[in-house]
Order: structure tokens, then sequence, then C-alpha cells
């Protein structure tokens, strides 16, 4: 029987280097193996399954020491469910029919701790073929199935939340086209009024149709977001990237912004944007991206300017767009980026629009191979930084 006192494996090296005095014989270095080995619990079974010997591995994974364990049935390792099944008899009785068993499951500890084992038995005969006995390895494999487990939940949950993105980005899509097809209805009915076709218009019902058609245009920008933004988070936005000199995307934009600035007694003035300055983007794209900054920065800006500049960095060109708006707190600034993420907006003060438009911004910027971002002075203003590759 191994010495269960022999805590620390001992290098062994072959008998025909050793001096006399430090040859061992076989058994004595098979039984100094054996005990030695920690990993493993390596033990031995008589024909009925009482413990007859036991190693310092399986002290260390089961929890018993030698003297406590041996001459027990090994049964004592198994929970209550496989006892009443008869699991270690039919172990055994496998074993003995088949020469060999192996098992993975739950076994017990001292302390009546679980732990996930691996387990070979193997059926020990004498020369004349009868039954001796069992060997029994058992390995400790409690942390590399809970890392599986661990494993396998992490991609149920990646599956369940790509699903219900694909779903949430389908739903969107269809509400999106089902519900411009209305909106366009809204508003070329009310065209048709305010033309007079089915008779005259009072000044009173064209302020109306005004209004109407102000909401229609409204509701479609918010619909126009939704479906942008189930488009990207889809990964169906195509871009058509060439040459695009940074001052046509300015002058392209901004007499789509100056009616809303006038409005607001805003200044919208355009800063240097030379020439030779030159993106390698989708023309469309980096104009939508422009359009967004600019109206939001009109939006926030309650009095003073709206600047727009361009020049070149060492990540390629940039278009600026400043303001002296209200700026945004620091533990915000990040936030405004996400999806559906309104600054500003309380019972007392609400925005008009869906909080996707920085959002839809910066994933069509990256689209392109830029990016987006804001630096701010609470009270003093913002800045948005449209970076895109050189042309």
């Amino acid at each position: 029987m191994a010495d269960p006192r022999v805590n620390h494996p001992v290098p062994v090296v072959p008998d025909g280097l050793l001096p006399p005095r430090l040859r061992i014989s076989d058994e004595k270095l098979y039984a100094l193996l054996v005990g030695s080995v920690r990993d493993y619990g390596i033990f031995a079974l008589d024909p009925t399954g009482r413990i007859a010997t036991w190693n310092i591995g399986a002290q260390t994974i089961k929890g018993y020491r030698a003297d406590e364990i041996i001459g027990r049935h090994f049964s004592v390792f198994y929970p209550p469910e496989d006892l009443e099944n008869d699991k270690p008899g039919m172990e055994l009785r496998e074993a003995s029919a088949h020469g060999r068993f192996e098992d993975e499951g739950w076994r017990v500890r001292k302390d009546g701790t679980r732990f996930w084992a691996n387990v070979v038995i193997t059926a020990l005969r004498n020369p004349d073929g009868d039954l001796v006995g069992f060997a029994k390895v058992t390995r400790d494999l409690t942390e590399r199935r809970q890392n599986e487990e661990r494993a396998l939940a992490d991609t149920r949950r990646l599956a369940e939340a790509e699903a219900a993105n694909r779903a949430k980005t389908e739903f969107l899509s269809t509400m999106s086209h089902e519900l411009r097809t209305p909106l366009n209805a809204i508003d070329g009915y009310a065209e048709l009024l305010e033309l007079e076709v089915r008779g005259p218009v009072t000044e009173g019902q064209r302020e109306f149709l005004r209004r109407i058609r102000d909401s229609q245009r409204h509701l479609l920008g918010i619909i126009n977001d939704l479906l942008n933004y189930s488009r990207i988070e889809a990964g169906r936005v195509e871009y058509e990237v060439a040459r695009v000199p940074l001052s046509e995307i300015v002058s392209t934009v901004m007499p789509m912004v100056e009616p809303q600035a006038l409005a607001r007694g805003l200044v919208l003035s355009a800063g240097p944007c030379p020439p030779e300055l030159v993106a390698s983007a989708d023309r469309g794209k980096a104009e939508q991206v422009l359009l967004n900054l600019l109206s939001n920065a009109v939006k926030f800006t309650e009095s003073g300017t709206v600047t727009v500049a361009c020049a070149a960095s060492p990540a390629g060109v940039t278009i600026t767009v400043s303001d002296t708006g209200e700026g945004i707190a620091p533990d915000r600034l990040l936030s405004v980026f996400e999806p559906f993420v309104q600054l500003g907006r309380s019972l007392s003060q609400m925005r008009e629009g869906t909080g996707l438009g920085l959002a839809i911004s910066r994933d069509l910027a990256r689209g392109m191979g830029g990016d987006l971002a804001a630096t701010s002075t609470p009270g003093q203003g913002s800045v948005f930084t449209l970076t895109l590759p050189a042309g």
C-alpha cells in the first residue's frame, strides 16, 4: 500500500544510473509514483468495492485521510440520487464485464460539497483470470465544467440577443414602411387643399393646413430616422465612396438649415474650408451627417452662433460644427451617441426627435472609415467633429 504521508513527487532516475544504496524495487517505485500524484485520485478497491489503498491525490480531491477512508465502501463518494439507482454497483459490474468503465458525474467530498469528476474503473485480475479488485482513477473537472457552462450560457445569451435585435430591426423597418404611406398621403391631400383644388381656402384654414404639413414632416422625419437606424442595425447600408471636397458638402447643407437658424434668431456662419481639403466618403451620407449636426446645434442653441469649419488632421480631414448653446455635462458626453438618448428632455422641456440622429450619424461616419466625436463646456457650447479619410 502507498504511504499516504508522501506529499511531494520524487524525480525518478533509472536504476542503472543510481548507486547500489539508492536503488529501489519496482514495487516500491510504483508505490512511490502512485502515492506522490496529486492531480489524480488513484486507489484500489477490493472485489466488493471497499477501498484498499489511498494516495495523496485522492485525499486532495475528496478530503479524506487514508486512515479515515480505507476499508469503507466507495459508494460513500456518490450523491443520494446515484445511490438510489445503485450506480456504484452498476459501475463495478460494467468494469468486471468489460474490463473498464468510464463516467463523468457528480461526486461528494468529505465535507458534503459536490464536484464534477471523471472516473475510470479498471478490473484487476490475477493470472488465472480471477477478479481480485479494481483500480479507480478520479479527476476533478469542476473548473472545466464551470468554464464550459459559462461559455454555453454566454453563447445562448448572445444568440438570444441577436435574435431579439433581428426582431427589433425587422419590426422597426416594417413599421417605418407602413407609416410612411399614410403620412405621404396626408401631405399630398393637405397640399391639394392649399392649392384650392376643391374650392377656396380661408387664411385661418390655410394656417391649419400649414400646421398639418409641419406635423406631417416632423412625423416623417422620425419615421425616416427609425428606418435609417434599422437599416444600419441590419447591416443593409451601402456606401458609394468617392473623392468629395469638404467645401461642396458644406455649401450644399448650410442653405438647408438657414431658415431654421433665422427663425431662432441665430447666426449661421461658415469658417475656413479650403477647396483642397478632400474626403474619401459617400457624399450623400456625409451630407446627412452634417445636416444632423447643424440641425442639432440650432435646436440646442437659444442665442448666439453656429459655425461650420473644415481642417486637415492626422486622421484625415474634419468638419466641425461649433455652437454657443447650453453645452453637455461631462458625464453625458458619450451617451449622446447612444440610440434614443435625448439631452434636455423633461416634463417641462420637450424637444422634437427620436434621439437617433447622433447615433445614426456616428454609425454612418464609422461606416465610411471615419468617426464622430464631441467636446463641450456646459453653459458655453459644444463642438462636434466629423472626421473622414482624406481623399
